[in-house]
């Protein structure tokens, strides 16, 4: 059982990384393809679902690295 919560754990933190890196510096998705970014926008479509999911892999990594740690 615990050998499978570190793999979750593992694959949890490429996942975020992964997620954190394609959001870019304070532009989003929109200067990836070459998107100015001067004016302030709110987030859309996939900017919006990569932040949630990010938001979410997060909460659910730490709940795992707290079982993790309570089972010691």
């Amino acid at each position: 059982m615990k050998n499978i919560l570190y793999i979750v754990n593992i694959i949890l933190s490429i996942a975020i990384i992964f997620f954190i890196l394609i959001q870019g510096r304070g532009a989003g998705l929109g200067s990836a393809w070459g998107g100015g970014g001067e004016t302030f926008q709110t987030r859309r479509g996939i900017e919006k679902i990569t932040l949630k999911l990010t938001v979410i892999l997060i909460c659910v990594f730490f709940v795992v690295s707290a079982i993790i740690f309570l089972n010691k």
